[in-house]
């Protein structure tokens, strides 16, 4: 692993790191920040997926997160949101190969050898962060943002017990049943549907919920707000009684004003049940 960077911040430390993923198969780059208690010993650990074109960079340096995570005494890892390289296929539309991830596994080729984000995600990078870094991996919760929340839901509910609490910011709700979703899953694991369900946030809020409290914000002008299906989940969670607060947030749009808007609020909700 190598350091490309750290800065003290917050009275912790904000590092960019560069490693060779097994998973991916091609360098990795990811933000971590580590509040001044990580002196002192393990740290619990929020995640933050990012969106759509993003990297590790954006919500690294536009979300606000580092000092509500210093307040709370938690830990922030905001991974890339794909393998990128010379070698790693690409397409010339935004929402369909490197930036966009999609946090699959996939299946078909061109995308088959390098985009292998799921592993990546709940395997390599969380093993990669408890064994070098001041991180309890039995205190994790996860959060993300428009594909990013799409990743946090379905990788939360897909793996019980790993996440003490799960929120979004515009997540992708139901990707089986609009553009962002249909369009990237059949790319990435084929035509067979059934092969998606596990990567719909809503689908797998009917068939087995999270164990834990959720926390959404979607903003009421969001540009995308049609590919992102937030009643879609509103209904299944609904249906099962899931505990969740959903917040629809009047005039707000798709961007990170409207992701540091509300930052506070979910660190503060995660840095609850992390520490309880």
């Amino acid at each position: 692993m190598e350091t490309l960077s750290e800065n003290t911040c917050f009275g912790g430390v904000q590092g960019v790191y560069k490693h060779a993923s097994d998973a991916c198969k091609c360098d990795m780059t990811f933000g971590l920040f580590l509040p001044a208690e990580a002196k002192d010993g393990p740290v619990p650990v929020l995640w933050y997926l990012s969106g759509l074109t993003c990297t590790h960079e954006n919500a690294m340096t536009k979300a606000g997160a580092q000092g509500w995570a210093a307040e709370q005494g938690i830990a922030l890892v905001f991974p890339d949101t794909s393998p990128r390289g010379e070698g790693v296929a690409d397409h010339d539309d935004y929402d369909l190969g490197q930036g966009a991830g999609f946090y699959v596994n996939a299946t078909q080729k061109p995308w088959s050898p390098h985009f292998n984000m799921w592993n990546y995600v709940a395997e390599e990078l969380p093993a990669l962060l408890t064994t070098n870094f001041a991180i309890d991996g039995e205190r994790q919760a996860i959060t993300g943002h428009s594909m990013g929340g799409h990743g946090a839901l379905t990788l939360a509910m897909n793996l019980p017990g790993r996440f003490r609490s799960v929120s979004g910011f515009a997540p992708i709700s139901n990707p089986t049943g609009a553009d962002w979703g249909r369009k990237q899953l059949s790319a990435y694991l084929g035509d067979d549907e059934s092969n998606w369900a596990q990567h719909d946030s809503t689908l797998m809020m009917r068939e087995t919920g999270f164990d834990g409290p959720i926390l959404i914000d979607t903003g009421t002008n969001d540009q995308f707000i049609k590919l992102l299906r937030p009643e879609a989940l509103a209904e299944a969670m609904a249906a099962r009684r899931q505990q969740v607060i959903n917040r629809l947030q009047p005039g707000y749009d798709h961007s990170y004003f409207f992701v540091s808007s509300f930052m506070e609020d979910h660190v503060t909700f995660h840095a609850e049940h992390l520490w309880s």
